[in-house]
């Protein structure tokens, strides 16, 4: 990969200390939200994000995160929000019209508020495939919560 020394950039920054940080996990597949939870949760003290300056928000369901997360993004007190759940295929259409709107209810919340929203909501075919990804994925969106606080402060400085 060419290097631009000539060229300003901004590196990514992973140190969460000082930064507040809410997260919204989904009730429905509890056991899975759960798991997302807890690697989250992990992930962000092991970051510096400390305990205190941490809020843990729960909702019924995947429909549900937008509302919450823009209640949240608009009270000013987080510099970045995770969204944690789950969706699971099932029988019917709902579980497009769950997954679609709840993506586009988050991503419109983070485009109108400004404050950056990790999706770790997994849509899968099965349950084992969300409980094979839901550690890696409650951590990566510790990272990425972290990381696009971090990128919107040195953007704003």
């Amino acid at each position: 990969m060419p290097r631009y020394d000539d060229i300003p950039e901004i590196a990514p920054d992973l140190a969460g200390s000082g930064l507040s940080v809410a997260v919204a996990v989904a009730r429905f597949n509890h056991d899975i939200g759960e798991g997302l939870l807890s690697a989250c949760t992990a992930e962000l003290r092991r970051l510096g994000v400390a305990p205190a300056a941490t809020l843990i928000v729960s909702v019924p369901g995947a429909l549900e995160l937008p509302l919450v997360l823009q209640r949240l993004a608009l009270s000013g007190k987080y510099d970045a929000l995770v969204a944690l759940g789950a969706v699971v295929r099932g029988e019917t259409y709902h579980f497009e019209i769950v997954s679609n709107e709840m993506a586009a209810g988050i991503t419109q919340v983070q485009l109108k508020t400004g404050i950056p929203i990790a999706n770790g909501v997994l849509t899968t075919e099965n349950d084992d495939q969300a409980l094979s990804r839901m550690a890696e994925k409650g951590s990566d969106c510790a990272r990425a919560a972290v990381e696009m606080a971090r990128l919107l402060k040195a953007l704003t400085t």
